[in-house]
């Protein structure tokens, strides 16, 4: 199904920041091959609606971007408009059987108010994913009344999570993690959520193949507001699916690949009951999801404290912040001292290294444009983390390997808990890395990477 996704893709949407203006006529062009229905407004008054295809007779339906900012399958659904609407080829057979068994509910982009900000929440600043209950919002009525209407018998609940998450006491990034909820305190398992099990073990079948070890399960706590947990309740069985993190994929374009498999599998052994072949036992065998993934480890480096060094290891995390259509990156050192029961997504031995304080260069640079990424690699090797730009503006942004002042004269740097991680590495006076914004760069073998800055 790999090669399906990328003959399929929609190239429209080529990053995750996408709005509801940009789905719209993506929408449209599909009306041909599916019912198009507006279900309804968000609070700002954007249209939620619904593609339906299929006319089988199990009922399937996916809702995805119940938080504005979590934009990966709802990018996989769109590459699946595109199969699913095709013809003539190899996979001619595998449509039909859908088509004949299943009649398929998509909503993607449930919150298109929280997608316009990239945020989470919706404009009331609800978490609609707490909302199936009381809901306040006219985002959870839509979804929990479409819910009621069309009955289905399987429900995808499709979301992203914190890069940040690995699968238990193991470094690999959990990069898809999955669920099947509980719907009752007592998290016991009757048929509804057995078969939502199931056809998870089935979709770690193929995830095992394509990204092995990298499959976390959550936690089956019940949760009384969720709407995963009330859908099953309700009698849906119901698969949450969250987009995690994958090695230099920023913009979660293979994850969108994955998320296009797994659906695609999934719907597959919906319409064959192959799900029935796998146990409960397959699916509580999936390694639990856990929090310990650090975007940077540099351990025992050497820290001053008055006269003495002192061996600390430093664990740095990088957050994204939206910028228009793009974003930027801050970090923070988010703890230090004994670091072991973190892993980092990258990791330095920095036994003998000491933390070095850079300096800003004397020289005013007329403009970003006067520097490049050599020139700013070659300023490092001097001993400058920073340099000052006369015709720039605070928040614009760069991909330079090096600060850029324009408003300050100094720039933050640190080793302590929330200090923004901007310093040297040294050994016996000779500079050997340069930490810049949580970004670590090797100065006698710079690796080319990407940098996602902003003006000071």
């Amino acid at each position: 199904m790999s090669e399906a996704q990328e003959q399929y893709l929609e190239t429209a949407i080529t990053n995750r920041r996408f709005k509801h203006a940009d789905l719209q006529p993506l929408i449209q062009k599909h009306a041909d091959v599916f019912q198009i229905e507006k279900l309804g407004e968000s609070i700002e008054g954007r249209s939620i609606s619904s593609l339906d295809w299929g006319n089988g007779p199990t009922k399937v339906m996916l809702w995805s971007q119940m938080h504005g900012n979590e934009s990966t399958a709802t990018m996989s659904l769109f590459d699946l408009f595109n199969f699913l609407k095709a013809n003539g080829d190899e996979y001619d057979d595998l449509r039909a059987l859908l088509k004949n068994q299943l009649q398929i509910k998509f909503i993607p982009m449930i919150n298109p108010d929280g997608a316009e900000a990239f945020k989470r929440r919706n404009a009331l600043d609800i978490d609609l994913n707490r909302d199936a209950i009381s809901q306040i919002s006219p985002e959870a009525q839509i979804l929990k009344n479409t819910r009621d209407k069309f009955e289905p018998e399987f429900g995808f609940n499709l979301h992203d999570q914190q890069i940040y998450y690995n699968v238990h006491n193991t470094p690999k990034q959990a990069t898809i993690s999955v669920l099947a909820p509980a719907y009752n305190e007592a998290t016991e398992i009757n048929d509804v959520r057995k078969k939502a099990m199931q056809t998870i073990a089935g979709m770690n079948e193929v995830l095992q193949q394509v990204i092995p070890g990298q499959v976390g399960k959550y936690d089956d706590e019940f949760e009384p507001r969720a709407f995963g947990d009330n859908i099953q309740k309700w009698g849906t069985s119901t698969i949450l699916i969250e987009s995690g993190g994958y090695t230099n994929d920023p913009e979660k374009q293979y994850i969108r690949k994955l998320n296009f498999m797994i659906i695609l599998n999934a719907l597959h052994q919906i319409a064959t009951k192959g799900y029935e072949q796998y146990s409960t036992e397959q699916y509580f065998a999936i390694g639990d999801n856990d929090l310990q993934l650090m975007d940077l480890i540099l351990n025992e480096v050497l820290v001053p404290v008055g006269e003495k060094l002192y061996p600390v290891d430093l664990a740095i995390r990088r957050r994204d912040v939206t910028a228009g259509e793009s974003y930027y990156m801050t970090s923070s050192v988010e703890d230090l001292g004994d670091m072991q029961v973190y892993f980092g997504i990258e990791t330095l031995d920095a036994t003998g290294l000491k933390y070095t304080e850079g300096k800003v260069y004397e020289t005013e640079f007329e403009n970003l444009d006067a520097l490049n990424g050599e020139k700013a690699i070659d300023l490092l090797k001097e001993g400058y983390l920073a340099v000052k730009v006369k015709n720039a503006t605070k928040n614009d942004l760069h991909g330079l390997p090096i600060l850029i002042l324009n408003t300050i004269k100094e720039y933050p740097s640190g080793w302590m808990t929330g200090a923004t991680p901007n310093f040297f590495l040294t050994k016996e006076d000779k500079l050997k890395y340069a930490v810049v914004n949580g970004y670590l760069i090797d100065l006698d073998n710079p690796k080319s990477q990407e940098f996602k800055q902003r003006v000071l």
